[in-house]
Order: structure tokens, then C-alpha cells, then sequence
């Protein structure tokens, strides 16, 4: 003989009690401008993460707090290097790669593909310029200026220097040749600073 036994189990909505709240997303670190400690430690934070726009986002602040008496520190300085160039570092490798791509399709005589990539290739272009333009910015308005050291000078100025070859790589006529020469100009000024750094120090530790 077999026995059927059902069980209901009859639960009203408000005994269970109102929906649990999920847990909200884990926030991005502080936008606000913070101190120049916190700013370095969430660079840090961000560059562990491998969360480069953060990153410069966060030395760029650093940056822009300083003033007439004060620059970056060695650390601060290698910590905005790092970031820009993992920044414009995806985009170089983006574009070669699109740029290789369009050069195909039109070879293939494929017009529509090739238009398509070349408008890819543009809006990459476009966010290196962006992130060319802050970076030397940057350099111009706060790093440079801010330096008093020969070895701080010629490292900005060597960075200047990369970030106008970096522009003239896909850049064409008139744009290509001002960024080039903005580019010798840089390494040029770089140099004269290195040779005095050279200098100084050799009679320092040598008097």
C-alpha cells in the first residue's frame, strides 16, 4: 500500500520581512583632493590593482598640490612615470596593431572594413592625444617649473622629450614635424641639464 503525504508549507510575505539589501559595490577610492599622503598611497593602491588611469589620476594631484618651494620626491616621480606610460603604453600597442590591421584591409581593396578601422584608429588617436596633452601639461605648468635639482630637471624634461615622440608617431605633415622638433628640443635642453648635473656633482665628490 502506498501513502501519499503532502506537506504545505504556507509562509506570509511579512514574516519573512522586507527584502535584504545587497551589498553595494565596492567604491573607487577618494575623489576628493586629499592629502598628499592619501593621493600617494591610493597611486600605490592603484598601480597593485593594475588600475593605470587611477593611478595618474592620483598623481596628477600630487602634482598640481605643489608649490614654488616644493617638488616631487624620487618615489613620487617614478610613481607618475609608471602611470603615464602604462596609460599611453595600451594605447601605442592599440594603435600599432589597428593601424597594421587598416593597412591590410586596404590592401585587400576591403573599403568598408578598412573605413571602419580607420575610424577606430582615429579614436585611439584621439585619447593618446588626450593623455599626451595632460601629461605635458603637466610638465609645463607644474613639473618643470617646480624642479631645483638638475637630476629632477632632466628627468621631466627626458619625459617631456617622450611624450612629443609619442604624439609625432601618428601624427602627419606640419603636426608631425612641430612635434618632432618639440621633441629634439626636449632631449636637447635634457642633456645641457645632465652635463651640468655631471659637472657639479664630479667637484662635489671630488673637491
Amino acid at each position: 500500500m502506498c501513502v501519499c503525504v503532502c506537506v504545505c508549507v504556507y509562509q506570509k510575505s511579512q514574516s519573512i520581512g522586507p527584502p535584504l539589501a545587497m551589498d553595494p559595490e565596492p567604491s573607487a577610492p577618494p575623489s576628493s583632493q586629499g592629502s598628499r599622503e592619501e593621493n600617494v598611497y591610493f597611486a600605490k593602491l592603484a598601480e597593485q590593482a593594475e588600475r593605470y588611469e587611477e593611478m595618474v589620476q592620483f598623481m596628477e594631484k600630487v602634482a598640481k598640490s605643489l608649490d614654488a618651494s616644493s617638488e616631487l620626491t624620487l618615489e613620487e616621480r617614478n610613481l607618475l612615470s609608471v602611470a603615464y606610460k602604462n596609460v599611453v603604453g595600451a594605447r601605442r600597442a592599440s594603435w600599432r596593431i589597428v593601424a597594421s590591421i587598416e593597412h591590410r584591409e586596404e590592401g585587400k581593396g576591403n573599403e568598408e572594413h578598412g573605413g571602419v578601422v580607420r575610424e577606430y584608429r582615429r579614436k585611439i588617436e584621439s585619447e593618446l592625444d588626450k593623455v599626451c596633452d595632460g601629461v605635458l601639461n603637466l610638465l609645463d605648468m607644474h613639473l618643470v617649473p617646480s624642479s631645483s635639482s638638475a637630476e629632477s630637471k632632466v628627468f621631466y624634461l627626458k619625459m617631456k622629450g617622450d611624450y612629443h615622440r609619442y604624439l609625432a608617431e601618428f601624427k602627419s605633415g606640419a603636426e608631425r614635424k612641430a612635434c618632432a622638433e618639440s621633441t629634439m628640443s626636449a632631449y636637447k635642453e635634457a642633456q645641457v641639464e645632465h652635463k651640468v648635473f655631471v659637472f657639479f656633482f664630479f667637484f662635489a665628490c671630488h673637491p
